[in-house]
């Protein structure tokens, strides 16, 4: 319940945070981590290949 709480608050500071940035900002931040989360997925999806290959 506490782990609850604190996640929720956090979210209200970071989304408080994106509230009072520029919306340029805020939008390169989304795309940096939009390609950052595209890149982990396709490493994900490469190495898995690469060791189901090798079984």
């Amino acid at each position: 319940m506490l782990f609850l709480v604190a996640a929720l608050m956090l979210l209200g500071v970071v989304l408080g945070t994106v509230a009072h940035a520029p919306l340029a900002l805020s939008a390169a931040v989304a795309a940096g981590i939009a390609v950052w989360l595209g890149i982990f997925a396709l490493r994900e999806r490469h190495g898995r290949r690469r060791q189901t290959s090798a079984n």
